[in-house]
């Protein structure tokens, strides 16, 4: 199976910085699209920024300028840098793995997975 183990996050006051990285593990042939979304109270989880297996960059309007993703050369490994960190931006960030093509007992699979979610907290 595909596991996703996220670390980082914590408290940071506004204007601060942190760093999320996500690995996946697993039996993993690809993985189209790595990335993060996040959901803070009361509202919709929403994209924030994910990273194609080709290494393009797709950006929420919301952090563009602030946020920036990028994979390593492994491709497992996805690390999220948040600078100029802002209230709103506080929420549970939570690793995606889309587009997973891997194998198990039965064969070659393909799937979506999430990790466990780290929490953000943004004071003022």
């Amino acid at each position: 199976q595909v596991q996703l183990v996220e670390s980082g996050g914590g408290l940071v006051q506004a204007g601060g910085s942190l760093r999320l990285s996500c690995t996946a593990s697993g039996t993993i042939l690809s993985i189209n699209f790595l990335g993060y979304y996040r959901q803070a109270p009361g509202k919709e989880r929403e994209l924030v920024a994910v990273s194609s297996i080709g290494g393009t960059a797709n950006i929420a309007d919301s952090v563009k300028g602030r946020f920036t993703i990028a994979r390593d050369r492994s491709w497992r490994t996805v690390n999220l840098q948040m600078n100029s960190l802002k209230p709103e931006d506080a929420g549970v960030y939570y690793c995606k793995a889309e587009g997973v093509i891997y194998t198990d007992e039965d064969g070659p699979r393909s799937g979506d997975f999430w990790g466990q979610g780290t929490q953000v907290t943004v004071s003022p």
